[in-house]
């Protein structure tokens, strides 16, 4: 075994190559995927992969040799203890599990296709920045499925975390906790303002009687044997809230895209969803689900995914310690002719036949840590993608011009669309 570092670029001599990624991420990663090959090293303590094998490995060992991407201000601890947070989350996942497959969520399409309509027909007809509408959206659809009735404020809260984040996720380094910085502060306050209120939901709901129907994720929670800490739940609703907000409205900003520069393919979805007069698109979407997987597969949202090492470990040949990051990249994987045919060419029909390989189709990640709501939010792009396409005309000027922005979740840079309602045939 090699116990040498992987290839990659040397670098500036005091910024090393954190200014060349920030200037065009994706370029970057390109040329020395060329240059290098499938896996390539960063820094002294990161290596990026494209091997869908090496991604696979590394994604299904996530828990015993890896753990996922640390917190903002994650200090000499977090790994420790991230590692101790294995278990309780593992065990929050097994208790929500059955209520997020297919089959048992499918009783919430009636609201997911009610809060789409509610957002956009605020638009009214507007020209509007659409990743904000799609936020708006999302946020309602999971602070519902979490809280049912006592989701209010939820969404707004939701909203301040992502505007808190993105300074983060923009910045190819960390400053660190202790510098007093607006954007610091600024995510200290929100994450703290919303773990409080948090809390103070799941106490009210805990102190209610018990032996009421399950109205929610909430109460599904509250209900395990043996129980769950108020902590445990708290912290399991705050992953599910965050990862049901941010990644299906890049899914589905990207997917709005699509749509303006494909009014054919719009068309064809309308016509797969009926008419608005008496219908509504509750059944089997084969061609709004072929166009939701193909958008994944283009522009997955969760472009690049972060694992840690928790103990020594290799990667096909090369020695990693604890700490070392290995940043897995679905983005180039699903781009790769290796594996896809015409990669770069948006074509929905390629899923009436598609049977990816294990490590070629990262949408939701893969493994022990694959995606606990993936069934939900399959379903809900699905049937947004139906009734967007079914009660509207999407003109959006800029949708060429509005190309993937590579930080945090990918989605169309400064896409701005107006929703213009389709007349109703009576």
């Amino acid at each position: 075994m090699d116990t040498a570092r992987p290839p990659g670029p040397r670098g500036h001599w005091l910024l090393g190559n954190v200014v060349a990624y920030d200037k065009d991420r994706i370029s970057f990663l390109r040329r020395h995927h060329r240059e290098y090959g499938d896996v390539f090293s960063f820094d002294d303590r990161v290596v990026f992969t494209i091997d869908p094998q090496l991604t696979h490995q590394v994604l299904t060992a996530t828990n015993h040799d890896y753990v996922t991407e640390l917190t903002p201000f994650a200090g000499s601890s977090a790994l420790h203890a991230a590692g101790e947070m294995i278990n309780p989350w593992m065990r929050a996942r097994r208790v929500v599990r059955p209520v997020l497959g297919d089959a048992a969520v499918s009783g919430l399409d009636r609201r997911i296709v009610a809060i789409l309509d509610a957002v956009l027909d605020r638009t009214a007809g507007r020209d509007v920045d659409v990743l904000p509408v799609m936020l708006d959206f999302a946020g309602h659809a999971v602070a519902e499925l979490c809280l049912g009735e006592d989701a209010a404020g939820i969404p707004e809260l939701l909203l301040a975390g992502h505007a808190a984040l993105l300074p983060f996720e923009d910045a190819g380094y960390q400053v660190p906790a202790w510098v007093p910085l607006p954007r610091n502060r600024r995510f200290v306050r929100v994450h703290r303002r919303t773990v409080e209120t948090l809390t103070r939901l799941v106490s009210a709901r805990r102190a209610e009687p018990v032996g009421r129907p399950h109205r929610d994720l909430l109460d599904v929670l509250l209900s395990a044997h043996p129980a769950m800490t108020d902590k445990s739940v708290t912290t399991t609703l705050w992953s599910i809230l965050v990862g049901g907000h941010g990644i299906p409205a890049a899914a589905l900003t990207s997917i709005v895209r699509e749509l303006a520069m494909r009014p054919r393919l719009a068309a064809d979805l309308a016509d797969e969803a009926g008419p608005l007069a008496g219908v509504e698109p509750y059944a089997r979407l084969p061609l709004a689900e072929a166009v939701v997987k193909e958008t994944l597969r283009l522009s997955p949202p969760a472009w690049m995914m972060t694992r840690v090492a928790c103990t020594a470990v290799t990667l096909g040949g090369w020695r990693l310690r604890p700490g070392d990051e290995v940043l897995c990249t679905p983005y180039l994987i699903h781009r790769d002719p290796r594996w896809w045919s015409q990669p770069d060419e948006f074509d929905p029909a390629r899923w009436e036949t598609a049977r990816p390989a294990p490590g070629t189709y990262l949408p939701f990640g893969s493994g022990s840590r694959y995606c606990l709501g993936a069934a939900v939010a399959m379903r809900q792009l699905t049937l947004a993608t139906s009734r967007i396409a079914q009660r509207f005309h999407v003109h959006a000027p800029n949708a060429v011009a509005a190309e993937p922005e590579f930080c945090g979740r990918l989605a169309p840079a400064g896409l701005r669309a107006e929703f213009r309602s389709v007349p109703v045939e009576r």
